[in-house]
């Protein structure tokens, strides 16, 4: 494992599946230069719906995968596993670990003009309250409305990004927002970037999202930065991708995510 890391060193993302792919694809585009190891943990996906307990667990073993690839820095690109493990993942590791939500929270409370946010996501992230806490911290006056919005994932997954039936679940999930009388709204879930233009459309033009996988990009290059772990020397980077089951299915699914092909995916196993 990697006390010491140099620019050189690849960067890791985990993520309970696939969603991960849309901060990732920030990534790529933020950090051109950048070798990337990333890995979805899809034999036990999704982690939404599992105990903060072995979410921690699974966080755990997906971190130590990336650890033994020498990575310098490690993103959770999973709202679930950034709302629990992000305290026990520092303990095991010196490597900077970030994970989604600070952020994206930290782009919201500064983005509201009206002191009402907002945000979407999955039933584990909305009752972690881990964005309101976040938000919180930044500013006190400032209130959240949450809304579970599940069947995003599914809709993400499908490719149905625009057809009546999204539409529809749109209105139903999003209409209470509106009347909140919000002014940002943050996409609480990998997977919502995908459906960006419903979710839109259906709260206005004057309401801005917030897409958290686009702010973790920005912060790593800052964190990067600072701590001189840039990779300057790479015209353009290498990237890898893991997975624990299903990998045909990530690969057919994934470049609705990423918006490019992935054309190998290696699946492994974590002990």
């Amino acid at each position: 494992m990697l006390s010491n890391p140099s620019p050189k060193n690849p960067i890791g993302i985990f993520d309970s599946g696939i969603g991960g792919l849309t901060v990732a694809k920030s990534i790529f585009e933020q950090l051109p230069s950048e070798d990337i190891i990333y890995l979805g943990d899809t034999a036990r996906l999704p982690y939404g719906t599992k105990s903060r307990e072995t979410v921690i667990l699974y966080s755990i073993e997906c971190v130590k995968f990336l650890l033994k690839r020498k990575v310098k820095m490690i993103i959770i690109a999973c709202n679930t596993a950034s709302s629990v493990a992000i305290p026990f993942l520092k303990k095991i590791t010196k490597i900077p670990v970030i994970g989604v939500i600070e952020p994206g929270a930290t782009a919201a409370a500064k983005n509201t003009i009206k002191d009402r946010i907002g945000v979407i996501g999955t039933n584990g992230t909305i009752n972690s309250k881990a964005y309101d806490l976040n938000i919180q911290k930044i500013n006190k006056k400032i209130k959240v409305y949450s809304q579970v919005c599940s069947l995003f994932v599914q809709l993400a997954e499908e490719g149905w990004t625009d057809n009546k039936i999204t539409g529809l679940i749109c209105k139903e999930y999003l209409s209470p927002l509106k009347n909140k009388n919000i002014d940002t709204v943050i996409l609480g879930c990998t997977h919502y970037p995908v459906l960006k233009k419903p979710i839109q459309k259906t709260l206005g033009k004057n309401i801005k999202l917030i897409d958290s996988g686009f702010e973790t990009a920005k912060e790593v290059k800052n964190i990067l930065l600072k701590k001189k772990l840039s990779n300057t020397k790479n015209k353009k980077g290498n990237h890898r991708f893991f997975v624990t089951d299903y990998p045909n299915k990530f690969q057919e699914v994934s470049e609705r995510f990423l918006g490019q092909k992935i054309l190998d995916v290696k699946k492994i196993k974590l002990n």
